[in-house]
């Protein structure tokens, strides 16, 4: 284990400084891998507004992913009773299940640190993260739930939050920063070049809210593009269950796999010629797939569900 991390003063929740962040790497002998996205947040106001929007109560499950060196994890010790920890970096891992153990003495948090890629595949999370959000599927308690909080990796960002979002109901409030690009894919309205089956999903399912728009200084080392920070809350749901959601997730990327051609042309790859020609007599056909909003997506596959090819 690594024993470099210092002492951590619970009552003042100072968040890790670029020296602190640098020196723990300069001592474990490795520098910030671009591979793994691994740029820190090193903004203490950001960092404590991030926590502060997830709002986190005594009966959350708290999920962070890509913990990095523990900074964002610090502060979320001090303010939950559970929390998973995610670390793909054997040697960041090291350093946050370190930290964890040094402040786990001092507070009441349960925590667990885990060294795994979050995604088993690109629609799978890792049996071990299943494992530990499942736990509140069914919760005793109606208050219960599980809440993201973190800065995640560019590269797991999108299928992260589909997953959480399609699969596990448990999941009632997402708060992370991401590169802007992936912010705006969520955020993003009809006939923009971003829009597209995530932001179709998540528009769907909640409401979405931008917490603050972070520069390139924030972070350590320095992205070459600008960051924002979101908080999306899970609703009631416009689905019926949750394998009528995946249908919807599954029709709406057939289509958008096309999504240079008109809708009449996208829904023969999903469609059979019937259903196909008689949703084109409801609607304007000859439109692109990225014009039609949210509503008028969940309109469209209420008229085609039953004969949505689900391959």
């Amino acid at each position: 284990m690594c024993t470099t991390t210092g002492n951590v003063d619970l009552s003042t929740e100072q968040v890790q400084t670029k020296t602190e962040i640098a020196g723990l790497l300069k001592t474990m002998g490795v520098r910030p891998r671009k591979r793994l996205g691994q740029n820190f947040l090193i903004d203490g106001n950001l960092m404590r507004r991030l926590a502060d929007a997830a709002e986190i109560g005594p009966d959350d499950l708290v999920f962070e992913v890509g913990a990095g060196t523990g900074g964002l994890t610090d502060l979320l010790l001090t303010r939950a009773r559970r929390l998973i920890v995610v670390e793909i970096d054997p040697t960041l891992y090291e350093i946050v299940s370190d930290r964890v153990g040094r402040i786990q003495d001092k507070s009441s948090c349960d925590a667990t640190v885990l060294n795994v890629d979050v995604l088993a595949t690109k629609h799978r999370l890792a049996s071990d993260v299943e494992d530990a959000l499942r736990t509140v599927e069914s919760p005793s308690n109606p208050t219960a739930g599980v809440k993201l909080v973190a800065n995640l990796p560019y590269q797991v960002a999108t299928p992260l939050i589909m997953n959480l979002l399609v699969d596990y109901p448990a999941v009632y409030r997402l708060c992370f920063t991401v590169q802007a690009e992936v912010g705006e894919r969520i955020t993003s309205r009809p006939g923009c070049k971003a829009y597209g089956p995530l932001s179709i999903v998540s528009q769907s399912l909640c409401s979405i809210d931008v917490v603050a728009k972070l520069p390139p200084q924030a972070f350590w080392p320095q992205p070459a593009v600008d960051s924002v920070m979101l908080r999306m809350d899970v609703g009631d749901s416009p689905f019926s269950s949750r394998e009528e959601l995946r249908s919807f997730v599954r029709f709406v990327r057939g289509v958008f796999d096309h999504r240079r051609k008109t809708l009449r042309s996208g829904l023969r790859y999903v469609l059979d010629d019937k259903t196909g020609a008689r949703v084109c007599a409801q609607v304007d056909a000859t439109r692109r797939p990225e014009s039609f909003s949210v509503s008028e997506w969940l309109a469209i596959y209420r008229a085609t569900a039953s004969h949505v090819d689900t391959k």
